[in-house]
């Protein structure tokens, strides 16, 4: 029984992460403003994919409610600033594209 609950966690969650790629999809579609090239629904299925799973292990896993919330609170702050500084560079570092400028 228990594997047949995980089996169906593991499909919503899958399910979940396409349905949120589908927006910038629906973005491109209806706007010139959203412009995502492959790569980046690759780099955002890889980042979606990673944070889900360690969400549904970390609920699963850890049985304190008090433990367990803080935890996924801080995996959804830190999925929240890699999101961030790979849309728009919130800390200036070179993985949003930004390179550093040598200071004279």
């Amino acid at each position: 029984m228990r594997n047949r609950t995980l089996t169906k966690r593991r499909k919503i969650l899958i399910i979940g992460i396409c349905l949120v790629l589908l927006l910038p999809v629906i973005g491109m579609l209806i706007s010139d403003e959203v412009d995502w090239s492959s790569f980046d629904f690759l780099i955002a299925a890889v980042l979606l994919s990673t944070f889900g799973f360690l969400i549904d292990f970390i609920s699963s896993k850890i049985q304190s409610r008090r433990l367990k919330g803080l935890a996924l609170a801080c995996l959804i702050i830190l999925l929240i600033l890699i999101w961030g500084e790979l849309a728009v560079g919130l800390f200036g570092t070179p993985w949003a594209g930004n390179e550093l400028k040598a200071q004279n």
